[in-house]
């Protein structure tokens, strides 16, 4: 079936709103695109990632009354709403399959892979971690989620109980209880990311290792290891909370950090981690230490 689509020019202050009229104009899909090339923060849990310029597009079949579709939209923004507003046929094509083929198996370290389930891993005997994009945050592309996992893939979690902090999809604390860990809690105060993560813990067959919780029924323990793949701002600010939830001797793994946040982070932490040099791709950082022994 050939399509049509309609894209509104909008800012993260009216891009749900354009996205509700577009849908209610009959839209059979709305998604978001970067209108100037701009790149895209981690987001904390519960955010929904937006640039500064975004582009709203609304998906159409072809024989849609385009111009009843404008006037709906005319009357609920106004002209001036309306600026920038672009029509255009697209490629009848399978999308559904195209979309599947962006995303491929990836590899992190020596041992990790993330592949999508309609994928067969390129290696059976490596340590497979099974996750399709979906309700939350986190494929392991984005750079600070692959920092992280590589990380993950280069340490003994074995017997260990790891903290995820801001789980997204749970890609990090399912790797973590495939690579061995004892226990792992996963954190995030977004329902659907404690929805994907459960879903995504049974699809690898480590549900029971993988506790998914709220941050105020995370019980009170000191993990082996706290990874936290956020933003620098919550960062500082949750780091007395990390602090407590590390025993010594522990570790820590943050990311989503700019490399010219990294050292106003890094010195937030030292007041209880000895940190380690910082890991570096693109333009983020993760950062990682160890919680100093009790005197």
């Amino acid at each position: 079936m050939p399509w049509l689509q309609i894209k509104l020019d909008a800012t993260p202050d009216n891009a749900q709103q354009l996205s509700d009229l577009l849908s209610e104009a009959g839209a059979s899909a709305v998604t978001f695109q970067d209108g100037s090339d701009q790149p895209l923060y981690e987001p904390p849990p519960g955010a929904t990632p937006l640039w500064a310029q975004t582009q709203v597009v609304g998906l159409f079949e072809a024989d849609v009354d385009v111009e009843a579709v404008l006037d709906r939209l005319r009357g609920a923004l106004g002209q001036a709403g309306l600026t920038g507003c672009r029509v255009s046929p697209l490629e009848d094509k399978d999308w559904e399959r195209a979309w599947m083929d962006n995303f491929q198996p990836m590899r992190f370290g020596e041992r990790l892979w993330i592949c999508p389930s309609w994928r067969t891993p390129p290696d059976p005997a490596a340590v497979n971690v099974m996750l399709d994009p979906g309700l939350a945050f986190g494929t392991g592309t984005h750079p600070t989620t692959a920092l992280c996992l590589e990380w993950l893939d280069r340490h003994d979690l074995a017997a260990g109980e790891v903290v995820d902090y801001g789980c997204g999809s749970g890609i990090l604390a399912v790797a973590a209880a495939r690579l061995g860990a004892r226990r792992v809690w996963a954190v995030d105060h977004d329902p659907q990311a404690l929805q994907a993560t459960m879903l995504n813990a049974e699809k690898n067959g480590v549900s029971e290792i993988v506790n998914v919780v709220l941050p105020k029924d995370l019980p009170a323990m000191r993990a082996d290891l706290l990874v936290a793949n956020i933003l620098a701002g919550p960062l500082v600010e949750l780091a007395p909370l990390f602090a407590e939830r590390v025993r010594p001797g522990g570790g820590i793994v943050l990311s989503g950090i700019l490399a010219s946040q990294a050292e106003e982070v890094a010195r937030h932490y030292r007041r209880w981690f000895v940190m380690e040099p910082q890991a570096e791709r693109e333009e983020w950082v993760r950062l990682s230490g160890v919680k100093m022994e009790i005197a």
